[in-house]
């Protein structure tokens, strides 16, 4: 219920009330507006209750600011304006001033200068109410009630259709920030330290408006270096060969594209439907979010890495149709990205948005922001490639996450990945983007089993927390059904995703968030499991592994020193490598492959070698290398 609103202050800083009185509050005027109070006082005036009229320069009608300068109503000239009764009695004004919230909930139709000016942009609904607004919780009785009480009194409408109402910001801790505990931060040394776009994105991705914040500057550093980093540098990876080939986006391939580019213009478009979804229903963070995946996992560490060797390829002439397909496919996903950002992080979106004009194309808008939001093209979409390729991307990050756990280095190939496939239709996935998997994760072969000949054992671990509503009373009887029917649990959870535990007084299901597959290692293999999809890793190093693996740590290092000594990376070298017993054998085997990676004209193994570079190429064992153009 709405308690009776006391509007007067006794306060001297702030407006004052524009209601006039006689001293026996017989008669009491409410002036409405300047052209009302002068034409009033010019009565008073004629009276001889007041000897000049302090708006005789105001001229009604006119609403420039220097026509509104030449008066101040504020207190304590206000004060001093006597107007004139209908009997003739001075009229003194009401010495409060009005509520400063009552300033804020008129903010809609004041800062249109209604009525007086733009009063069809509030009558024809143009600009009221408004399609949201943002506050903090503590403004539910404040700003948010007044707005809806004077849009109701006046206009028998609500001021705003939704709101934010925004948390607190805690410390790290989740205390609340005091000078006194020396917790508090000061946002303009935050933002002179880190930059107004990595403070906005932290705050904006941390968590949702409307829950608290515990603000920790390492959160802003990490923002500044995986997602500001992450972009800063796939778009320098662009830059660098654009300019080199002299790329010019002047209008939209028209060629065939490849499946990884189809498969991230896919991503892009299926990200804009979901950012713009998420803005239209005032939900940013999980579209900053997503920005922030597509950008990381899907462009950078997905489509840039794959994509790398066709942005190297040499070319004379006009380029070639893969590579020009490969430029104007990241040329479109910066330029969207920037588009996409632009409302979380304004300067450096408009930054990238204005550094990808200058590769040739002018873009729509000098400013980001001047540009229209993209709009998805839904033609775009191929949800079945955006699967198959989900399955590349899960499936080598668990063989890199054995390779890790296992301390094996990716440069090191390995003989085969196994995989016990579930369903058909998971097989000509995984077929389909195999060779991907391979070269992302250095491995020869992938061999997909049916699930019985797999040989892998896995055990079952109930998630008890997450069972704990779920089964209340019947924890122990689900217990001791799933130890007695472990396996049927895991090949339906897998297979379908749910099982019905069928008690004698219940039937409970379980889905993959209750339970904890675990795959037992076979010997020489190592196992990982995530959901419905099982792996396992040969880590056998064979004689003909090994030597191919130093061969690519040769490979590695060769090209640091291409960095070191600040050669392009179009110029051809020449390599002389002083002999040494470990890798010889690994040098000579893999000379072709050696010098296709870094350029080089030749690549010698000599007795004797002065000035040379020292590189450790495994722990322990170092090389000399002579790098020169």
């Amino acid at each position: 219920n709405a308690n009776d609103w006391n509007l007067s202050r006794s306060r001297f800083w702030g407006i004052p009330l524009p209601i006039w009185t006689t001293e026996d509050n017989d008669e009491v005027r409410c002036i409405g507006s300047a052209e009302e109070l002068k034409n009033e006082i010019d009565r008073a005036v004629q009276a001889g209750l007041m000897t000049q009229n302090p708006l005789a320069d105001f001229v009604p009608n006119d609403h420039s600011a220097t026509n509104y300068q030449t008066f101040d109503l504020h207190k304590p000239y206000a004060d001093d304006i006597i107007l004139i009764s209908s009997k003739g009695a001075p009229m003194r004004r009401e010495t409060d001033l009005i509520d400063v919230w009552f300033d804020s909930g008129a903010m809609p139709y004041a800062q249109q200068h209604y009525p007086f000016e733009n009063k069809e942009l509030i009558d024809s609904g143009k600009c009221f109410p408004a399609d949201y607004i943002a506050e903090g919780v503590d403004q539910t009785r404040g700003w948010f009630y007044t707005l809806h009480a004077i849009a109701t009194m006046c206009f028998d409408s609500v001021a705003f259709r939704n709101v934010i109402s925004n948390g607190l910001v805690l410390d790290k801790n989740g205390n609340k920030m005091s000078k006194r505990l020396g917790n508090a931060v000061d946002p303009f040394v935050t933002i002179a330290k880190y930059g107004p776009d990595a403070t906005r994105w932290y705050m904006i991705t941390n968590a949702q408006p409307w829950d608290n914040l515990k603000f920790d500057e390492d959160g802003i550093a990490e923002v500044q270096r995986k997602f500001f980093g992450t972009l800063y540098n796939t778009y320098g990876f662009f830059a660098i060969y654009a300019n080199i080939d002299g790329y010019q986006p002047g209008q939209a391939f028209s060629g065939e594209r490849t499946e990884i580019d189809a498969w991230i213009l896919s991503k892009l478009n299926n990200l804009i439907e979901k950012v713009t979804a998420c803005l239209d229903d005032y939900n940013p963070t999980v579209a900053a979010r997503s920005i922030e995946e597509f950008v990381d996992i899907n462009l950078s560490n997905w489509y840039v890495r794959l994509s790398r060797k066709r942005f190297w390829t040499q070319h004379h002439g006009e380029l070639p149709a893969d590579k020009a397909s490969a430029y104007d496919t990241l040329y479109t996903c910066l330029k969207t990205v920037a588009q996409l950002a632009a409302p979380f992080a304004p300067f450096f979106s408009d930054w990238l948005y204005g550094n990808l004009s200058g590769t040739g194309e002018r873009l729509a808008s000098d400013s980001v922001h001047l540009s229209l939001m993209p709009i998805a093209d839904v033609s775009l979409i191929d949800n079945e490639l955006e699967e198959r390729m989900g399955f590349a991307q899960e499936i080598s990050s668990m063989v890199l996450s054995i390779r890790k756990k296992e301390n094996l280095r990716v440069r090191q190939p390995l003989s085969t990945i196994r995989i016990p496939i579930l369903q058909d239709s998971d097989r000509q996935r995984i077929e389909a983007v195999s060779s991907i998997i391979l070269a992302e994760t250095n491995v020869k072969q992938l061999e997909l089993v049916d699930e019985s000949q797999a040989n892998i054992v896995k055990n079952l671990k109930l998630n008890f927390k997450s069972l704990g509503a779920k089964c209340g009373k019947h924890m122990k009887a689900v217990q001791a059904y799933a130890l007695e029917h472990s396996q049927a649990l895991i090949s339906a959870i897998e297979g379908t995703g749910s099982y019905q535990v069928i008690l004698a007084d219940a039937t409970i299901e379980l889905t993959h968030e209750d339970v904890d597959i675990i795959p037992v290692d076979i010997p020489g293999w190592k196992v990982a499991n995530d959901g419905a999809l099982t792996v396992a890793l040969d880590i056998t190093i064979t004689e003909d592994l090994r030597l191919e693996g130093i061969a690519r740590e040769f490979v590695n290092r060769i090209q640091n020193l291409r960095k070191d000594l600040g050669f392009e990376v179009t110029d051809k070298i020449y390599v002389k490598i002083l002999r040494h017993n470990h890798y010889n054998d690994a040098i000579v085997s893999n000379s072709e492959y050696i010098r296709a990676q870094i350029l080089a004209n030749s690549i010698e193994l000599v007795d004797t070698l002065l000035g040379a570079h020292t590189v450790e190429i495994e722990e322990g064992v170092s090389a000399q290398i002579e790098v020169t153009k």
